[in-house]
């Protein structure tokens, strides 16, 4: 009879799992979230630290991006050089379309850009890896990259 009851719950469980990660009605969910180190990219400063509060989420054919990029207003070695205090660049956007190879999904979107690469409506590309800390995240926009690492948070898909 405890046999027959594991089984249930095991089974309930897997279905649960199972429409989280497909979403409610049969969709494809993608949700990320955290903070990043930009490791490099074209456009990224080459010694200033750049460290990204980042979040986004596809569901049901609608998505949407938010990427805060913050630098330290203080030079390197001086006191304060490890407050990240100064927006250097947000981007805010929808996400139109996503890809999904393997562990990895491509989204794709417009968005509106602050600070640098800033523009009203650009097309967006963002690769992400699945996973925690120590996953990839690639945000091109504005003719520019950014190679980013997670240093804490989740993407799940």
């Amino acid at each position: 009879m405890h046999h027959k009851q594991v089984i249930a719950a095991c089974s309930i469980l897997c279905v649960l799992t199972v429409a989280l990660v497909w979403g409610e009605e049969g969709g494809t969910r993608i949700q990320g979230g955290g903070s990043t180190l930009v490791t490099g990219g074209t456009g990224a400063p080459t010694f200033t630290p750049v460290i990204t509060k980042l979040g986004f989420y596809w569901r049901d054919g609608q998505g949407h991006l938010e990427c805060l990029a913050l630098a330290s207003s203080a030079a390197a070695e001086s006191p304060g050089s490890g407050n990240f205090d100064t927006n250097v660049m947000y981007v805010t956007g929808e996400i139109t379309a996503v890809e999904i190879h393997g562990a990895t999904a491509t989204l794709h979107g417009v968005a509106d850009v602050t600070g640098l690469g800033a523009g009203l409506n650009l097309p967006f590309t963002a690769i992400a890896e699945r996973g925690g800390p120590g996953t990839r995240f690639v945000l091109t926009i504005s003719g520019l990259t950014f190679d980013e690492i997670f240093l804490e948070g989740h993407v799940a898909f």
